[in-house]
């Protein structure tokens, strides 16, 4: 049974990804919190597996704060709600430890879907998701000149497969781009997080951003 809180001001919405979740047989909503810090404390008592968590919230701490404190001191995963179209906080919310993001405008199946994936220890970051959290990146100015001594570690083919994730194509695009199978794509994944000690898929992004392995030519095509 996967234990959840859900993390949102508006309480509407709160009550109905509560609802929706909570209707599922294999997931119980625990608690709910209305704030940042309310969530630290929810979180610290109830001790979830997954968090959703929205990104503005009004209080003294936002979901991003609260994300870098609930990942820096408990096993739970979170699972961030956003308005790509407005926010402008996706690189910090990456930054801070998040697992996945998750538009608001889903549909029911894929909240569910999403808890799922994220508690499984997978990061959720579709292709489309990806691409705007690039954009994002790209208006951030940023000073590598070059690669950090960690690429060194990889071999040509996991480089490739890195920037091809950092540009935001999923494991079955990369496999045609490489002209490889799938299992070899998610071996050269896995390898190279290994190797650059990453988390997952969405710290990838983040690193190859701050690493210069990406431009915004090849980032948004």
């Amino acid at each position: 049974m996967l234990r959840i809180v859900v993390v949102d001001d508006q309480e509407l919405v709160r009550g109905g990804f509560a609802m929706i979740l909570d209707a599922e047989a294999d997931m119980t909503v625990v608690g709910e919190a209305a704030d940042g810090l309310e969530a630290l404390r929810v979180v610290a008592e109830k001790q979830p597996d997954v968090v959703v968590m929205d990104i503005r919230m009004d209080g003294p701490i936002d979901g991003i704060e609260a994300t870098r404190r609930i990942c820096a001191t408990t096993d739970a995963r979170v699972l961030i709600l956003t308005t790509f179209d407005v926010d402008e906080h996706v690189h910090d919310a990456l930054r801070a430890g998040a697992n996945g993001f998750l538009l608001k405008t889903m549909r029911r199946a894929e909240l569910v879907d999403a808890v799922r994936v994220v508690a499984q220890g997978e990061a959720l970051l579709a292709p489309t998701v990806t691409r705007r959290v690039i954009a994002d990146l790209l208006r951030r100015p940023h000073a590598a000149l070059r690669p950090p001594a960690l690429l060194d570690e990889l071999t040509t083919r996991e480089r490739e497969t890195l920037r091809l994730v950092a540009r935001g194509l999923s494991n079955a695009e990369i496999a045609t781009h490489l002209s490889v199978s799938d299992h070899t794509v998610k071996t050269h994944v896995s390898n190279v997080l290994t190797k650059l000690g990453l988390r997952d898929r969405v710290q990838a992004v983040v690193f190859s951003y701050e690493a210069g392995l990406i431009s915004p030519g090849e980032a948004l095509d």
